[in-house]
């Protein structure tokens, strides 16, 4: 009895920390065509051919703005919100209305502190990001919902409910569904041209282990493009599992056309503010 608790336990435990995202490999039929190894190397940032590409590219008008306010994510459901704190932090950076949060501030923390006195930096954190959107803290980390008439655990965010997360943040967003009809040219395009100009972000939803990574759905921001490679530079939010890598179109585009819960996964354009 204690052995089956332990495992189920197990179980579960290993589910949330695959599970950036929604759905299960279970019942995505995308990944389980190839085995991770038959795919093209991802290179990773911090090497010296990472560097060459980030150095030759001309596509990476915001990367220094998105670096400047990177963070990483800290609880295994928030890559949704962390990539949006990101982009938002690095959009308006310089707003005087700046969220403050202070859901992390002990009363402790002012104790010495003159009276009045707010040691909270303004700007957008993970968790100030979710109270905006539409779906509920308790839902994105597992508080069953009704989807198709069945009550699911939707941990962290689906594609479109990413998106409405960022426009309840007030950002201008395009959402693009990876679906079969769009091709990898049409979708390099796009990535590629949001790139190149300053002050606009695209961030990608797609599934680690569809690009040769461990794990399931994940989202981050694309940092930049290398067209002497044919790969884009995902900032991931989540360096603990896997750092900065470069990732060739052709995987990327495979990671972000995969089923989760309801449609395929894919990307959102963020406009400048």
């Amino acid at each position: 009895m204690v052995r089956s608790l332990l495992y189920a336990a197990l179980l579960s435990t290993a589910a949330l920390l695959s599970a950036c995202a929604t759905n299960s490999a279970s019942t995505d039929p995308a990944t389980t065509s190839a085995p991770a190894n038959a795919l093209p190397a991802l290179v990773p940032f911090a090497s010296d051919e990472g560097l060459a590409r980030l150095a030759r590219s001309g596509a990476k008008a915001d990367f220094a703005t998105l670096a400047n306010q990177f963070e990483a994510q800290y609880n295994a459901m928030f890559c949704g919100p962390t990539s949006a704190a990101i982009v938002l932090n690095t959009a308006r950076s310089r707003s005087a209305d700046l969220p403050r949060d202070h859901t992390r501030l002990r009363k402790v923390d002012v104790q010495f502190m003159a009276a009045g006195a707010d040691p909270i930096v303004p700007r957008f954190t993970q968790d100030s990001v979710i109270d905006k959107g539409p779906k509920t803290r308790a839902q994105v980390l597992g508080e069953p919902v009704t989807i198709g008439g069945k009550q699911v655990r939707d941990f962290g965010y689906q594609l479109r409910q990413f998106d409405a997360m960022l426009r309840a943040n007030a950002l201008v967003s395009k959402v693009v569904v990876v679906d079969d009809a769009l091709s990898e040219q049409t979708i390099r395009a796009d990535l590629a041209d949001n790139l190149a100009r300053s002050g606009d972000y695209v961030i990608v939803n797609y599934r680690r282990e569809a690009v040769g990574q461990k794990g399931g759905g994940h989202i981050s921001p694309l940092g930049a493009y290398d067209a002497a490679s044919d790969s884009f530079l995902v900032l991931d939010v989540n360096p603990a599992a896997a750092g900065w890598a470069w990732i060739p179109t052709a995987v990327l585009v495979k990671g972000m056309r995969t089923f989760d819960t309801v449609e395929n996964r894919g990307y959102v354009l963020v406009d400048g503010p």
